[in-house]
């Protein structure tokens, strides 16, 4: 098997291409307050995690409740004008060091596509960032649920499909084995793991996986990705 054989590559964005880790850890020490500022990354990533699951609306708005919600059993600063600004800077999640140059590589072979739990407007933001890198785009509000549940794929497979795409000429790249890995290898993608934490201990702001996936393809950065793929049309 290839990379090179395949037509499309569908990208999870957060996680595998925009720094949300340290976009979240920066800001909540940043404005959460000197217990804040000292916490540890699991001190923040836990309560993160249980916020987002009791809160798990569209990016761009439900992040206000998922700062108050993580600072209130912290005891880290909960007043309204500090959960607006943790919510702006939401949108202002960076991409990794090598997201841009790497997907401006992989554009010249593949269709890419973004497959987000990101709304909307969030996406726009991040898109922008990345340096409008996609040919087609689906997030939470087209599919109306989100990674990882498998309507999201099957809304996916049947847009592409539409452009002449089959779910074979398809390889899914992610970071996140919960929300991405582990769904697209039991519908039978192929798939790219991004272990953006690789060396690091646990999963950070992502979700634990009832069990860990092998996939395909497996990679510690976007630009090995990319390597890979000029590494073999150089070989022919």
């Amino acid at each position: 098997m290839r990379i090179s054989d395949f037509k499309v590559m569908t990208f999870d964005v957060v996680g595998t291409l925009i720094d949300f880790e340290t976009g979240v850890l920066d800001a909540v020490r940043r404005l959460g307050g000197e217990r804040a500022a000292v916490a540890t990354d699991d001190e923040i990533f836990e309560p993160y995690k249980r916020g987002r699951d009791k809160f798990y609306g569209r990016s761009s708005f439900a992040m206000k409740d998922v700062y108050l919600s993580l600072a209130a059993e912290c005891g880290f600063r909960a007043d309204e004008a500090t959960a607006d600004a943790f919510q702006l800077s939401v949108l202002r999640w960076a991409p990794f060091a090598d997201s841009v140059a790497a997907l401006a590589r992989l554009r010249r072979n593949f269709r890419l596509v973004a497959m987000t739990n990101a709304d909307r407007t969030a996406l726009s933001a991040y898109e922008a960032a990345l340096g409008h890198p996609f040919h087609d785009t689906v997030t939470c509000d087209e599919t109306g649920c989100a990674k990882p549940d498998p309507q999201f794929f099957a809304y996916n497979k049947g847009r592409q499909s539409a452009f002449g795409y089959r779910q074979s000429e398809i390889l899914h790249v992610a970071q996140s084995q919960h929300h991405d890995i582990g769904v697209a290898k039991s519908l039978n993608y192929t798939t790219c793991w991004i272990e953006r934490r690789q060396g690091q201990a646990g999963f950070g702001g992502t979700p634990a996986p009832g069990t860990l996936t092998t996939p395909d393809f497996h990679f510690a950065t976007l630009a090995q990705l990319a390597d890979a793929v000029d590494a073999e049309r150089t070989a022919g």
